[in-house]
């Protein structure tokens, strides 16, 4: 949980911080707009303000997205400008602290990257400044709320005056300034007494200027920004903004009320008789008649400056502006994904991170490569297969060479061939796994378009080498009747068995098959058990220190005894073929755990194994009789081996070998698969075996 909010508070603090910066570049172009017409009309500058403020609610990178969205449908490339790189970084100089900054953008986000240094400490401190937002937000929020559900408790008991207006006119018993209250059915609010203090032509113009507020719906503008304040309460600039809207719609309403009546004067000493006996209303979603500084509104009056309509040139600076605002996030979202792919195809690059989705009959895979290093064959790659799990898989092999991407897990017995597109976007190809094949495209994903790899489960030390453990807690009971297969599975340091027989405890803990094992009941091979045990040490225990805890727990609750024998019979010696082994040095932990699983019947994926551990498996899975290691070979080691088995093999596994394919491309035989595949070379004869010849054995004790 803490990771995710890490990786939360990394993303929305950059992607934040990247939006304030752009809204407030915004503004500061506005503002110099506003400048450049401030001798035309005040609705001109006050609608580039509300604009200004909109822009707080609305990212660019929606409209980036839009840009995209028209070059996925498009069909020709758009060339990619050279400014464009320094577009991005201006527009977001914070960069996600996972994608490799340009130099422009290095140095302004040094102080953001560095908040990210450690996971617990970023998710605090991103939880720590949401909670005090929320608080400002709130604590903004519910003032505004208490003084509008005031005036509202206040207009229930106003009376209903008879003057001529397009809205219904209230008076009220306090001393409020004139003013519109309300969004959808809107009134005009006048303070009593009001038409005893001002001669007809005054109380004209009072109401004249409060219907030019209620047609441009100034109330529902003014809220909006509200909100917008309530939201962004720690910038200044939504602040700044909010009282330069204040200022120029009474500047408009102003120079509405001029246009129509023409008394300057007149309008002029009715605004001032207002203020001499009313208070101003604190909400600005209540449009009145005393806002913004009141000395030079007067001036403006006086001077009857009402201001001038746009001729050509200012309508064409407007009209630039305005296709520059939207025009420039959406080009730039056209052609800011072949910025990277047409670099790419350039230089033949495939580095970077691909996803796609394998679509199989039981579910789909999401799958991410990762890919390093430099074309064609100076390259290394990491398959996630998100759905599974996300481990880290590494490829055996990769290359990239003409377009063409290959890559290969010997792992899993998985490959990859596919052709990149000619913008350098996508790959369409094949992933073949085994015996079957499925289509697989790959898109070259971006920070935003990237799928979330889960995060591996931490890893468990090692226990100690001097470590003489057993086991703590362990469960036996009988398996279910028809529970499939057989394994041996350490997770951590838990020991689990599924489906194995007495018999297979007594192999597994001595290194014996079946027929080293003398004197055995008939039990011993048939009555299967499931086994949950804990050791008694911390740690993942090596495979000596398991084998140790097995032969305890024989011992204790099955009351194993015995005593060890050597007996001439039929085995298979395993030697070094004549041309040497063929197999990859392990890069395990060499006091790790060996794994070796069968992916499908005659498919042996091996890795950080002794040869002990696969003459084990053989003789105790595959083979019918003891397999004797000749070879030689000492430290761990990984392969794959692919064979064809025959009705002999497995039955110590209780499976029954169906019969062998006559496909062309079909795997060898075992003995010939071992000496083509890894090396080594299988042979049958007889040689004198170690057997354990059992003194008594019972079943197990109850838990």
């Amino acid at each position: 949980m803490t990771d995710y909010l890490a990786h939360l508070a990394q993303s929305s603090t950059t992607g934040f911080a990247n939006h304030l910066w752009q809204s407030s570049v915004f503004a500061l172009a506005v503002w110099l707009l506003t400048l450049a017409l401030r001798r035309n009309q005040a609705r001109i500058r006050y609608v580039l303000w509300m604009l200004a403020s909109l822009k707080f609610l609305l990212p660019f990178s929606l409209l980036v997205s839009i840009g995209e969205l028209i070059r996925w449908r498009g069909t020709a490339a758009v060339a990619t400008p050279g400014f464009a790189p320094f577009v991005e970084d201006m527009a977001n100089p914070f960069p996600p602290a996972n994608v490799a900054a340009t130099p422009w953008s290095t140095q302004t986000s040094h102080a953001l990257s560095a908040l990210g240094a450690t996971g617990d400490h970023h998710a605090n401190w991103f939880l720590l400044l949401v909670g005090i937002w929320a608080c400002g937000t709130l604590l903004i929020l519910g003032r505004w709320i208490s003084l509008w559900w005031q005036l509202r408790v206040a207009t229930r008991s106003a009376k209903v005056m008879t003057i001529a207006a397009e809205i219904p006119v209230l008076s009220l018993e306090t001393q409020i300034e004139p003013g519109i209250f309300g969004i959808f059915r809107p009134v005009l609010l006048l303070p009593a007494g009001i038409t005893e203090r001002l001669t007809p032509a005054q109380l004209g113009a009072i109401v004249a200027h409060e219907m030019c507020h209620a047609r441009r719906r100034d109330n529902s503008t003014a809220a909006l920004h509200m909100l917008i304040e309530a939201l962004f309460w720690f910038n200044p600039v939504v602040w700044g903004i909010g009282f330069a809207l204040v200022h120029e719609r009474e500047r408009a309403c102003d120079e509405s009320v001029l246009r129509s009546q023409g008394d300057a004067l007149a309008y002029a000493e009715s605004i001032l008789s207002v203020c001499k006996f009313c208070v101003e209303v604190p909400l600005p979603c209540v449009a009145g008649v005393a806002g913004s500084d009141l000395k030079k509104r007067i001036s403006h009056i006086l001077a009857d400056q009402v201001g001038r309509k746009l001729n050509f040139s200012r309508k064409l600076v407007l009209s630039t502006a305005a296709i520059l605002a939207i025009g420039l996030p959406i080009f730039f979202g056209i052609v800011r994904e072949q910025l990277q792919a047409q670099v790419a195809a350039q230089k033949g690059e495939i580095a970077g991170t691909w996803q796609g989705t394998l679509h199989i009959p039981q579910k789909d895979l999401r799958t991410v490569l990762k890919i390093t290093g430099t074309a064609p064959n100076n390259l290394k790659a990491t398959l996630y297969s998100i759905d599974q799990g996300g481990q880290a898989i590494p490829a055996s092999s990769v290359s990239f060479e003409g377009g063409i991407l290959k890559y290969a897990i010997e792992m899993i017995d998985g490959s990859y061939e596919g052709k990149m597109s000619a913008d350098g976007n996508s790959i369409t190809g094949t992933w073949k796994q085994g015996p079957g094949s499925l289509p697989l495209v790959l898109a070259r994903a971006t920070p935003a378009t990237e799928w979330s790899i889960p995060e591996p489960p931490p890893k468990l030390p090692a226990m100690a080498a001097d470590a003489n453990p057993a086991f703590e807690v362990a469960t036996i009971k009988p398996s279910k009747p028809d529970e499939p297969g057989r394994s041996f599975l350490v997770r951590g340091a838990r020991f689990t068995t599924v489906n194995t027989t007495t018999a297979d405890l007594i192999n597994f803990a001595y290194d014996v098959q079946a027929k080293q094992v003398v004197n055995a009941a008939a039990w011993v091979e048939s009555d299967k058990f499931d086994i949950d045990a804990q050791p008694d040490a911390p740690g993942t225990p090596n495979d000596k220190q398991l084998k140790t805890m097995v032969q305890k727990l024989l011992a204790d609750r099955f009351q194993l005894k015995f005593h060890e024998d050597k007996k001439e019979m039929s085995a298979y010696v395993l030697t070094v073929a004549k041309n040497g082994p063929k197999l990859t040095k392990s890069q395990g932990d060499p006091n790790g755990l060996p794994a070796l699983f069968f992916r499908q019947l005659g498919y042996l994926t091996v890795r950080n194994a002794t040869m002990g551990n696969l003459v084990h498996l053989m003789q105790s899975a595959v083979l019918d009789r003891p397999v004797v290691d000749q070879t030689g070979l000492e430290g761990k080691w990984d392969f794959n081996l692919k064979w064809t088995p025959d009705e002999s093999q497995f039955a110590g596994m209780g499976i029954k070998v169906p019969p062998p394919s006559d496909a062309a491309d079909a795997p060898p035989p075992l003995f010939t698969a071992i000496q083509e595949q890894i090396g080594l070379k299988l042979e049958s004869g007889k040689a004198p075996v170690p057997v354990l010849v059992l003194d008594h054995l019972e079943k197990p004790s109850p838990n």
